[in-house]
């Protein structure tokens, strides 16, 4: 750095463009990378991470999906769902198997250690979803979910 030129100062989250007067799009990432890490640390223990836990509360939620719709539920590419079913499968919390028409197509499905192990990861993500939304009231809570849920489908739509 040349003399006499000032580094300027990087903004804290919540203050300048990572503020309020910040663009929305942004604002969701920085809220969203937020999220992320504090998921990752409440289920750091468990050795279990925030695609993980989508992977199996996706596949709880719908069992016996292939990867290819795993990925779309999960909002994950199709490589990383490949690489979190083989890691998952690995560690005993899922099993394939075969579609009963489509010999390359795999079902696939949380066992009884991979459904033990969701319910230990959904206590921890729902203690950290009370406390997010503890400052909001039900009608709040309901205006957020449907703003995000609008935000998510606003292409589907159009």
């Amino acid at each position: 750095m040349r003399k006499g030129i000032q580094k300027p100062s990087i903004p804290a989250p919540g203050e300048g463009k990572r503020g309020e007067e910040g663009y929305l799009g942004y604002l969701l990432r920085q809220a969203a990378g937020a999220y992320r890490l504090r998921v990752e640390r409440a289920l750091d223990d468990f050795g279990v991470t925030q695609a993980q836990f989508a992977t199996l509360t996706m596949l709880s939620a719908y069992p016996g999906i292939s990867n290819a719709d795993l990925a779309r539920l999960a909002v994950l590419t199709p490589q990383t769902v490949s690489l979190i079913v083989g890691n998952l499968e690995k560690a005993g919390s899922l099993v394939r198997r075969p579609h009963a028409v489509h010999g390359r197509i795999q079902h696939l499905d949380l066992s009884d250690s991979g459904r033990a192990l969701l319910k230990k990861c959904r206590e921890r993500v729902q203690k950290l979803e009370r406390e997010l939304t503890a400052g909001l009231s039900a009608s709040e809570e309901r205006a957020v979910r449907r703003w995000l849920v609008g935000v998510a489908t606003a292409d589907a739509t159009g």
